[in-house]
């Protein structure tokens, strides 16, 4: 999802990271909270929540200021899968451009002049489909990626195929869910990331070339059929049709892995303010291994990864300017030489921070 960087099934990895130790002497201290960009509702905040009996409509009141769980009028979405291919073959597919086919045989879709036709895995033709083909019948198994449901289209565009999975509302959350969050986790957290991923969804749809999301964290994680759970597919029916509202729209609903006690208010992370992104005390959040966390940096680790932002020697990073959290807007990396003002992503993208909720101590 975007500015969402990464989620709780991520933190395996995270974690491992943290844990390596800083080559050389270490020369720098950087005690920090939280995981990802603080917008929205925290995943681990809903999780504590929801282990304490809270409801999943009160937890994403808690999170989305102001805000009414309404109905969804969007039916399906076109998701891009990947681009640049000569050709699509899959399985399982009952009907594509028109023709009745095999389940058990294995078609393609290629590139053809301007178009697109449909193909036996022998290569022979059986038919021309215009400027994309569809096949649908199930769950179309698309070779070497993955089973969705819907249709599985190849979109012939410049000369390639973007493959695009057009599929119902429903489906594609059950296709989010299970990749955003841990299955194992309580239905009521469960049942708030369906509503937050669908709202999402739908309040940021692409104007795209045949397609209105992408698969990945660019919008949110999407894994199709072989990705979805017993447990997650539940939570999905049990909210159908159900987003997040404010002013009558649906609400952009951010969501990020964990807040390390605290949101933040949107303004202060992409820009625009926004009535139901507000900062609020999350301390259900604990639960997460990443609540707190520090890392070390030796100093020439610390020079090289902020090369360019000072001259002569790094002295010091100072905060200059937090959100309404503690988390860092604009910091000065002062050098002996010389000094630059930094945005406080710029410092966690350098440094590969968990978040910008961070501080800078050298010793």
């Amino acid at each position: 999802m975007k500015g969402r960087l990464l989620t709780p099934l991520a933190l395996a990895g995270a974690l491992a990271a943290l844990a390596l130790p800083a080559t050389g002497a270490g020369k720098w201290t950087v005690p920090g909270k939280g995981f990802g960009h603080g917008v929205g509702m925290s995943q681990w905040g809903a999780f504590g929540l929801a282990k304490n009996g809270r409801p999943y409509k009160k937890i994403l009141r808690h999170y989305y200021s102001g805000v009414r769980v309404g109905r969804a009028s969007t039916r399906s979405v076109r998701v891009l899968l990947t681009t640049g291919l000569g050709s699509m073959r899959f399985t399982n597919a009952r009907k594509a451009c028109g023709k009745s086919l095999k389940p058990s045989r294995s078609y393609a879709f290629r590139i053809a002049g301007g178009g697109v036709e449909l193909n036996r895995s022998s290569g022979r033709r059986i038919k021309k489909c215009g400027n994309e083909g569809a096949a649908s019948g199930g769950a179309v198994r698309f070779s070497g990626v993955g089973a969705y449901r819907g249709k599985l289209i190849g979109r012939n565009v410049g000369g390639s195929l973007y493959a695009i999975n057009k599929v119902g509302m429903e489906p594609y959350v059950q296709g989010v869910i299970p990749n955003e969050v841990p299955a194992s986790w309580p239905g009521q957290a469960l049942r708030s990331q369906a509503v937050a991923a669908r709202s999402y969804a739908l309040a940021t749809r692409l104007n795209g070339n045949g397609y209105d999301l992408y698969d990945d964290t660019r919008s949110q994680v999407y894994g199709g059929r072989a990705s979805e759970t017993a447990a997650t597919n539940r939570a999905a029916r049990r909210t159908a049709g159900q987003v997040i509202k404010a002013g009558g729209k649906t609400a952009t609903a951010f969501f990020f892995s964990t807040s390390g006690g605290e949101t933040e208010n949107s303004e202060f992370v992409f820009a625009e303010p926004r009535s139901y992104l507000k900062a609020v005390k999350d301390p259900a959040d604990r639960r997460s291994p990443v609540h707190r966390w520090k890392v070390r940096f030796s100093n020439s680790e610390m020079e090289s990864k902020l090369a360019g932002l000072f001259s002569g020697n790094l002295k010091r990073i100072r905060v200059l300017k937090t959100g309404r959290s503690p988390r860092i807007v604009r910091a000065k990396v002062v050098g002996s030489n010389g000094s630059t003002k930094v945005s406080g992503d710029t410092l966690r993208f350098r440094l590969g921070l968990r978040s910008t909720w961070a501080r800078f101590r050298k010793r």
